[in-house]
């Protein structure tokens, strides 16, 4: 697969660096929270919500019945939020706000679908119970207005009808007094016909006139039922339960922030976490990890761990005969105790320099009194048999240049989540400009969830398996061929002649090899299965060499 491929083919976003990141900034999240937690006590303390008054209204709808859903109340509710109400109780309340912002001061309910509840929001409790009672009266004197204007309207209707049909009766009245008059000449059926006319109108006269009284009627009924059946009071307010329940809102509303924050954040800022990604960046194998050292708490298990992998990298540089240096990055404490570890290690054996580049490391002190040396860069040569070891920084400000004199080799102490995709790419660049192989990388603060592979499998030169030298040459041992029993024949045979013996190894026989072997050495393996000796990069000239 290709890079290109290899790009394409990795998600935009990956989830679980995501949740590792996430994870990693917990102090980010938790502060957030915290802080909301505590923004809400404080708004519930010192910011108390104003005084609430509440107050039930009993709606009689004319057109009520039992199959209604709640329209008439959902409508009673919007006519209740709207300017006039709001200005007829400012005028009542001899207010000069204005109804636009009284509107957001109180709010109703329906609770049933004749019951309408009110709440209403003010600075004080007296001026809450006014507000309340103002706003009462004033829906229901505009909610019977209304239906007094409607039943009105009906009533004033059916009586126009009776009027325009008393009018249209009067000329029948009058032309069955003129038929009647006739006597013997009168038409028989005219008259029917207009004795049936004059029927249907005094009809609709008294239907009109009924319906007219009906309509009248039904008003006083509304007026009389609909009235305030609970008066305004004030809710009360308990102080603990306010207190918990903005505390929790703000320490949701804080966590939700803060998680939201460390994800966009780790997104944006595309530093590695994962121990797949750091060995991919830097371009060599991850061979140990250390947990965050800890300021206010010296722990004997941290420095057991410490010298357990100071053992560990003390055992993968004891082959090599140049210096090797211990290059940080974001972990500077960490790297100069583990140098000084790996000093003292390697003194059991034979004399012990430390080289000192790192700064505000304090190497001097951590070494102390002992067989361990520090030293400053280019003090002193390098003497025979002496082991030292270059203590330095690839932070940002880094004279490259200058790493070559810490040692031929490096070991990179960094800690997770510290640089970005960019930088660890050029650490590994210019290490490798610089012709400084790495020998590995030490993790210091990993995720502890972190199970992913750290270890390169590509390029034999870049990887700790091919520090282990040549090869042995492979030998066994031939099984000796027993001479067979010599048998005596009692019939003479033909003597035959004796064949000329085939040479099997040709080649051990023109070098002289008195027993000959059917292995290779290992400078005759294949370049690709071939571990080097020294773990050096490949350059050109090396590559046409092998």
């Amino acid at each position: 697969m290709t890079s290109a491929e290899k790009a394409k083919s990795e998600p935009l976003i990956d989830l679980q660096r995501l949740v590792v990141s996430v994870r990693r900034r917990r102090r980010l999240w938790l502060a957030t929270a915290l802080l909301g937690l505590i923004l809400g006590g404080l708004v519930a303390a010192f910011l108390p919500s104003p005084p609430t008054a509440v107050a039930q209204i009993l709606v009689v709808h004319p057109d009520d019945s039992p199959t209604d859903s709640g329209t008439l109340m959902r409508t009673d509710v919007a006519v209740l939020q709207t300017t006039k109400i709001a200005t007829e109780a400012l005028k009542k309340l001899n207010s000069t706000q204005a109804p636009e912002e009284f509107l957001k001061d109180y709010e109703g309910l329906g609770l049933t679908n004749n019951v309408l509840q009110l709440t209403v929001k003010a600075k004080s409790k007296d001026e809450a119970l006014a507000r309340a009672q103002a706003l009462s009266d004033a829906f229901i004197t505009e909610y019977i207005a209304r239906n007094q204007a409607a039943a009105a309207a009906q009533q004033k209707a059916l009586l126009d009808q009776r009027n325009q049909a008393q009018n249209e009766l009067t000329p029948i009245e009058a032309a069955i007094v003129t038929e009647e008059a006739k006597n013997r000449n009168a038409n028989p059926a005219q008259l029917e016909r207009l004795y049936a006319r004059r029927a249907e109108l005094n009809s609709k006269i008294s239907d009109y006139d009924g319906r007219a009284q009906e309509a009248g009627i039904g008003t006083p009924k509304v007026a009389a039922g609909t009235q305030i059946v609970d008066a305004p009071r004030i809710l009360p307010r308990s102080l603990l339960k306010t207190l918990a329940t903005d505390m929790g809102i703000g320490l949701a509303l804080g966590l939700l922030a803060g998680l939201g924050l460390a994800a966009v954040t780790s997104v944006v800022k595309d530093r590695p976490v994962l121990r797949r990604e750091i060995s991919r960046h830097l371009g060599a194998s991850v061979i140990a990890q250390l947990p965050k050292p800890l300021r206010f708490l010296r722990s004997s298990r941290a420095g057991t761990r410490r010298q357990r992998v100071a053992a560990t990298l003390v055992r993968a540089v004891r082959q090599g005969n140049g210096p090797v240096s211990l290059l940080d990055l974001g972990a500077r404490q960490v790297t100069a105790a583990l140098a000084v570890d790996m000093a003292r290690e390697l003194a059991e054996t034979g004399p012990v320099s430390l080289v000192d580049d790192l700064p505000k490391a304090n190497l001097r002190e951590l070494a102390g009194e002992g067989p361990v040396q520090v030293l400053d860069r280019g003090d002193a040569p390098m003497a025979a048999g002496e082991r030292r070891i270059g203590v330095g920084s690839v932070e940002p400000g880094t004279a490259w240049t200058d790493l070559e004199f810490l040692g031929k080799e490096t070991i990179l102490v960094v800690r997770t989540g510290h640089a970005n995709t960019e930088w660890l790419h050029t650490v590994a660049r210019q290490l490798a400009d610089r012709r400084i192989p790495i020998i590995g990388v030490v993790l210091v603060d990993p995720d502890p969830r972190d199970h992913t592979d750290g270890t390169l499998w590509d390029g034999l030169h870049t990887a700790l398996r091919g520090r282990a030298g040549v090869v042995p040459e492979r030998r066994e041992e031939v099984p000796e061929r027993k001479a067979a029993p010599v048998r005596r024949a009692p019939v003479e045979r033909a003597e035959r002649p004796t064949p000329k013996p085939v040479e099997m190894f040709p080649r051990e026989k023109k070098i002289g090899r008195r027993h000959p072997t059917p292995y290779k050495r290992a400078t005759e393996l294949d370049n690709a299965d071939q571990p080097t000796k020294r773990f050096a990069p490949v350059s050109p000239d090396n590559a046409e060499a092998l």
